[in-house]
């Protein structure tokens, strides 16, 4: 039985990945059912063994990896840190994705953060944004930030900008080597100062 759970669970993962792959470089609505499966390697029916459509496999994708990002971000803010190493390491989490998992992002970017339906996952795509706010909460209380920042404002200036970059990176807009990504941490890391309590 045991075993035979961890097959299962492994074609599984073997089907999320190539859809991953096929969606980020043909797009998901161009993409056919049949191309995860001839790029996963299996019999295109296995496929509806464990999805029951191709909407299904996005979201999917979606709840897995945004909910691992949310729970590195969960991680961070329970970390007792100060609440600027809390914000620096939110922003390397987030934008080190990219060198780590660039189809993932691709996927996030281009086929969730933009779709038509993003109304419906907004309760989701919202929580490390109320994360970061929290922390700037904290941040105030302790006199380590600015009392007179918005926390939420401040919030989505901070995590909008980090996802700003990501979209620079997946429409090519900007330059996405390790020098670049290193760059981009930096420069928030350069917003973070304004926020410091003088």
């Amino acid at each position: 039985m045991v075993e035979r759970a961890t097959a299962a669970e492994e074609k599984r993962r073997l089907i999320l990945d190539a859809a991953v792959r096929v969606f980020a470089r043909s797009g998901f609505h161009t993409s056919r059912v049949g191309d995860i499966a001839e790029e996963a390697g299996v019999a295109h029916g296995l496929l509806y063994h464990y999805f029951s459509s191709k909407d299904e496999v996005l979201e999917t994708i979606f709840r897995e990896q945004w909910g691992i990002l949310v729970d590195r971000i969960s991680a961070i803010e329970a970390s007792g840190e100060p609440a600027v190493d809390q914000l620096r390491h939110v922003a390397a989490v987030v934008l080190r994705n990219w060198r780590h998992q660039p189809d993932v992002i691709r996927v996030l970017v281009r086929e969730i953060a933009r779709s038509p339906e993003v109304q419906q996952r907004i309760g989701e795509l919202v929580k490390p944004i109320a994360a970061v706010q929290r922390i700037i909460e904290r941040g105030q209380a302790s006199g380590e930030l600015r009392a007179d920042l918005h926390p939420q404002f401040a919030a989505v200036v901070f995590y909008g900008g980090i996802e700003e970059l990501l979209s620079g990176w997946v429409l090519g807009q900007l330059p996405d080597d390790d020098e670049s990504v290193a760059a981009g941490e930096q420069t928030v890391g350069q917003l973070l100062d304004g926020f410091r309590a003088p």
